[in-house]
């Protein structure tokens, strides 16, 4: 097979699709690799170290896409880049098609096949691919969250931790998830007070004995939300339905309710955001302001650390890729139901039910597509 690694070129994406070493693995293996010049330059990987594990450094992208069978990337195309499909062509990537009907309709338009990582499964049920970035974007929400609460940042002026003497700041989290749990480990370490909003009340039990009883949980409704909300200096959505658009939990009523100079950082974004009055938001232009609440919305959070994030990201990806690889894409779907999971589009078929619910379109299960 011969697969590519193209530059990322959205907003300050930094990470990179495979590392050196997943390139020496493939080539190992009989494979061809096409990496595009400094794509992994930012996450700390020279063309030099690609071009010692055996992969062919590539100057243009145009080229790496045209010459490729199979396009690893980590974030969604970006127009620019939809010029590159072709019939046929196996895109590995995060998608995120749910809110995104014009990449879904120039995916169909094209006829490629969309795997998409937040939505492969494992045989336990979790996300695999989706967990090291939640994780990264968990623990980072936290960070972001306490630097947008300083003064100059448009934030309450309020230490998250506070100090003897002084309160700490109230950390509110939408979520139970992996999102959720991260965020609540790193604010606790922060020292805030935290409270932790979810629908699952099992969840909320297991949170309680993980935290040792530190974290505060809510059973989820649209009072206690309200009133966890309106208390909050920080609020945290780490909402996630597999593959559709995240519910708006926090209404912009709910919005208007809270601290004037609180802080909301939607993790969820990606896939539409759980607040009503969250839009999509880039690294050069991070935060906006609605009713006095500072809101922090970045789709690629993880980007920010992409030596960390790349390494966490290709660690879980790999091992699929390089199935995919050996086995013929058709193939390892046919043998990992978990895998065929995270098809989304099949030449020119929607295959996952949460895209197409999400934007009303119609769709196939993957099993029918791949045989």
């Amino acid at each position: 097979m011969i697969i590519g690694i193209p530059r990322e070129i959205k907003d300050n994406e930094a990470r990179v699709g495979i590392t050196p070493a997943g390139v020496k693995a493939l080539t190992e293996s009989g494979h061809k690799v096409l990496v595009e010049s400094q794509a992994g330059a930012q996450s700390g990987f020279p063309d030099a170290e690609y071009q010692n594990a055996g992969g062919e450094i590539v100057g243009e992208a145009c080229n790496v896409w045209a010459n490729s069978e199979t396009v690893v990337k980590v974030k969604e195309p970006i127009e620019k880049e939809y010029a590159f499909f072709r019939e046929g062509l196996v895109l590995f990537t995060y998608l995120h098609l749910a809110p995104l009907p014009g990449l879904t309709g120039k995916l169909l338009e094209s006829k490629v096949i969309g795997i998409a990582y937040e939505t492969v499964r494992d045989r336990q049920g979790t996300l695999p691919l989706l967990t090291p970035m939640s994780e990264v974007a968990g623990r980072m929400s936290v960070q972001v969250g306490a630097t947008y609460l300083e003064k100059e940042r448009g934030g309450r002026g309020i230490l998250l931790g506070g100090v003897p003497g002084v309160p700490p700041a109230h950390v509110t989290i939408i979520g139970g998830g992996v999102v959720g749990t991260n965020a609540a480990k790193i604010a606790l370490g922060f020292g805030a007070k935290v409270t932790l909003v979810d629908v699952n009340l099992n969840r909320l039990r297991e949170l309680d004995d993980i935290f040792g009883g530190r974290l505060y949980t809510l059973a989820s409704n649209s009072y206690n939300v309200a009133h966890a909300t309106r208390e909050a200096d920080l609020v945290i959505g780490g909402v996630l339905i597999p593959g559709a658009t995240a519910p708006k939990l926090v209404t912009r009523a709910m919005v208007s309710q809270m601290k004037k100079g609180a802080v909301i950082v939607d993790v969820a974004i990606d896939q539409g955001g759980c607040v009503e009055t969250a839009r999509p938001t880039s690294h050069s232009n991070p935060s906006f302001v609605v009713d006095g609440v500072v809101h922090y919305c970045v789709t690629n959070m993880p980007g920010a650390v992409p030596h960390t994030s790349t390494l966490a990201l290709t660690n879980s990806t790999f091992p699929y890729l390089l199935r995919m690889a050996n086995q013929g894409v058709r193939e390892a779907l046919r043998q990992d139901q978990g895998l065929a999971e995270g098809l989304n589009t099949w030449l020119g078929t929607i295959a996952h039910r949460g895209v197409a619910e999400s934007q009303n379109r119609p769709w196939t299960p993957a099993a029918s597509l791949i045989g």
